[in-house]
C-alpha cells in the first residue's frame, strides 16, 4: 500500500498571510478552533489591546509628574493604574530617554514583548536580523529607521526577557506641553516606546 509522504506543512503556501489563512481553515474544519472565538481574539488585539494602550500611559507620564514618579520606581503598578495587566506585562520596567541617553529595547532570545501595552510584535521585532544588530551596532539600526541621535547621547540597549518587559517612555516633543493626554497619546507610536523611532516622528 503506498504511503503519503506530503506532510500538512507542505500543503500550505508560502506566503505567511496565506498560510495563516490556510492553517485556520483548516483547524476550522476539523473543529479544533472556533471561529466566533477567533474573531473575538483578534477584535480584542486589535481595539482593546495595542499601541494605543502605551501611548495613554506616556501621555500620562508627560502630563503627570506624580505618575512620572511611579512609572519610573514601580512601572507594572502605575500601568495598571490605568487598566493595563495581564499576560506578558506581569512585570514591567520603563526607561526614561533623555538628551543624555536614548533608549531601545530588543528581546535577544526570542520575542519577549509587552503585550498589555503594545499589543502583537511586528515582524521586524521578531527576526533574527534585529536581535543580533541591536545589541552589535544599535546606532546603525536606530539610523535605519530614521532615528538621529545628538552625537552625545548614549544608546543603552535593554534585552527583554520572561522575567522583565521594557517599554521606553519617549522625549516628549517640544511645543507640545500645552496639549491635554488625548493629543498627547496621538504623538506616541509604537516604535517610539520601543525606541526604534521619537514621539512625534511617525
Amino acid at each position: 500500500m503506498p504511503h503519503d509522504h506530503h506532510e500538512p506543512h507542505s500543503l500550505l503556501p508560502s506566503d505567511p498571510e496565506l498560510r495563516a489563512r490556510a492553517l485556520e481553515t483548516i483547524l476550522v474544519q476539523k473543529g479544533l478552533v472556533d471561529p466566533a472565538a477567533l474573531s473575538a481574539l483578534i477584535d480584542t488585539y486589535q481595539n482593546d489591546i495595542g499601541p494605543q494602550n502605551g501611548a495613554r500611559v506616556v501621555a500620562r507620564a508627560w502630563a503627570n509628574p506624580a505618575f512620572k514618579a511611579r512609572l519610573l520606581s514601580d512601572a507594572t503598578a502605575a500601568i495598571a493604574e490605568l487598566g493595563f495587566a495581564g499576560r506578558q506585562g506581569e512585570h514591567m520596567v520603563v526607561v526614561e530617554n533623555t538628551a543624555a541617553v536614548h533608549n531601545m529595547v530588543v528581546c535577544t532570545l526570542c520575542s519577549c514583548y509587552p503585550w498589555p501595552v503594545l499589543g502583537i510584535p511586528p515582524a521586524w521585532y521578531k527576526s533574527d536580523e534585529y536581535r543580533s544588530r541591536a545589541v552589535k551596532e544599535p546606532r546603525a539600526v536606530l539610523a535605519e529607521f530614521g532615528v538621529a541621535l545628538l552625537g552625545s547621547q548614549k544608546v543603552r540597549v535593554w534585552d527583554s526577557s520572561a522575567e522583565v518587559r521594557y517599554l521606553v517612555l519617549p522625549m516628549q516633543p517640544e511645543g507640545s506641553h500645552e496639549l491635554d493626554e488625548g493629543a498627547l497619546a496621538n504623538l506616541v507610536s509604537r516604535n517610539a516606546m520601543i525606541g526604534t523611532a521619537l514621539a512625534g516622528a511617525e
